[in-house]
């Protein structure tokens, strides 16, 4: 006997929301984070191994696609740090209503490039 439902009935009536945007954002900012705390673990690393390797991962980070890299993995930690305070904020039991959520979630996408932007901006000493 075949069986000819659908498997995921779901996907075909399901809306997307902001929240569902954040939710998954955050669980592919969390990789990055991962990913990028562990370079950066090496890159401090390489210290110890003479000032040699330290300067060739300083200039790659001086290149374009290294200041492109840079600016993404801020951008990664600020939006991250933003959406666990918005997780925070829900586990206290706030901000569970429809409206509300999408509020804060596009507070924590608005935000995550101001701080983005400032940060790169207080690292170029322009502020």
């Amino acid at each position: 006997m075949e069986n000819n439902n659908p498997l995921s009935p779901h996907i075909q009536i399901y809306k997307w929301h902001v929240s569902s945007l954040v939710s998954i954002a955050t669980r592919i900012a969390g990789i990055i984070n991962i990913l990028a705390t562990t370079l950066i673990c090496i890159w401090f690393s390489s210290l110890l191994f003479g000032e040699s390797n330290y300067e060739i991962i300083k200039v790659f980070l001086q290149s374009f696609f290294g200041k492109f890299i840079a600016i993404g993995i801020t951008w990664s930690f600020s939006f991250q740090i933003l959406s666990e305070i918005r997780h925070l904020i829900m586990d206290l039991g706030y901000g569970f209503e429809l409206k509300t959520t999408n509020i804060t979630g596009m507070i924590v996408i608005i935000f995550s490039f101001i701080f983005t932007i400032l940060i790169y901006l207080l690292g170029r000493q322009f502020i």
